[in-house]
């Protein structure tokens, strides 16, 4: 039986621990499914304190679904949140084994570093913006971790901590402290193009800045929120990963992947290898 389909409710603590297990031995886990927010808070809790156990530290937080074509595969209308830990961030150029999780994905994603816990105030781009002092390229490799993805809704989405493994970062954009900088800034967040493209050349994916919730740094605004109403909040120092630029794509062996920020100054691109077999 699917976890959680006999009653809709929070995980238990034997369930937890089995997709604990599960994605530790990176094999999928059960589907967890009939979930709603509050039992995929619960859930996500619970699993985050066995993989705190295993990761370490906690580096900030990733907005998921945040992208509405990624929310209609999901058969959603809203964000969902999970937990970053250090070691899941490498640095641009890493070598990744395709088979990094049980359901590896990759996709075109962006950071920003908080400067400031003003941010969980903020209720605008602008106001995100004065409380970060880094923008940083990044491609996220989630891993949806269980045995069948397509089961999964937001709530269980959320109930596996967004999928969060690993990816892969870039070099920091400082935000600068000029206002007029500061206001072409968040224009060229909106209105950037980002794209994936293979080592030949051929493009895998684009998407636009506007994409995730018309402006990128709309998700730490939701994120801001959504953490308050669990008592959380964002810390300096910490990162939050904004979502997709793109779709969710599945690694090859040998692929080396290149993400580009089209009319974002001062970003260069990141670049990933997978492995060969």
């Amino acid at each position: 039986m699917a976890a959680g389909a006999a009653g809709a409710a929070c995980l238990s603590d034997a369930e937890v621990a089995a997709l604990a297990d599960a994605i530790a031995a990176k094999t999928p886990a059960a589907t967890p499914e009939g979930l709603d927010d509050a039992d995929a808070a619960c859930t996500r809790a619970k699993l985050n304190r066995r993989l705190a156990a295993h990761h370490g530290a906690v580096a900030g937080y990733k907005a998921g679904l945040t992208n509405p074509a990624v929310q209609k595969r999901f058969g959603t209308d809203k964000p969902v949140w999970g937990v970053l830990y250090a070691d899941m961030l490498l640095d641009s150029g890493a070598t990744v084994d395709p088979a990094f999780g049980a359901r590896p994905l990759y996709e075109a994603d962006l950071l920003v570093r908080v400067k400031s816990t003003a941010v969980n105030r903020a209720r605008t781009p602008a106001e995100v913006l004065a409380a970060i002092d880094q923008i940083i390229p990044f491609i996220e490799l989630p891993d949806l971790a269980v045995q069948a993805p397509p089961k999964l809704n937001g709530a269980g989405v959320a109930a596996i901590n967004v999928g969060a493994r690993l990816g892969v970062k870039g070099q920091p954009i400082a935000v600068p402290a000029d206002a007029a900088a500061q206001a072409a800034l968040l224009d060229a967040l909106r209105d950037m193009t980002v794209r994936l493209t293979a080592q030949d050349g051929a493009e895998l994916a684009r998407g636009k800045g506007a994409d995730i919730l018309e402006h990128p740094l709309n998700a730490v605004v939701w994120l801001a929120g959504a953490l308050a109403a669990e008592g959380l909040a964002l810390q300096p120092g910490q990162v939050v990963s904004l979502g997709s630029f793109s779709p969710l794509l599945p690694p090859k062996p040998g692929l080396a992947v290149t993400l580009h920020y089209d009319g974002l100054p001062g970003a260069q691109p990141v670049v990933l290898r997978f492995a060969e077999k």
